[in-house]
């Protein structure tokens, strides 16, 4: 699985903190997610899947680039389960 960073402005090393930090969290949440609809599928092999993280927007999204048929699988339950974790942006912004 590979995570596109979207930064809203310039890049400084609080921002930078702040992606790594937010990709410790968001891992491990996205790993299971995936793991509960598409292990089998994918044989536990999630490298087809990237995902778009816009910290100017607190927005997590699936990209393009992840092929469509993992997509249409996954948008519906990614949006309510994984997208919806505005607190993880909240939480990983106090350090």
């Amino acid at each position: 699985m590979k995570f596109n960073w979207i930064y809203g402005k310039k890049i400084d090393k609080k921002t930078l903190k702040r992606s790594v930090d937010l990709e410790y969290e968001l891992r491990p949440k996205i790993t299971r997610f995936l793991m509960a609809r598409m292990e089998k599928e994918c044989n536990g092999d999630f490298s087809s899947f990237h995902f778009d993280v816009n910290l100017a927007t607190q927005n997590i999204s699936i990209s393009d680039k992840t092929p469509v048929a993992y997509m249409d699988k996954i948008a519906s339950d990614f949006e309510l389960e994984i997208n919806t974790l505005k607190k993880v942006f909240v939480t990983s912004n106090k350090s």
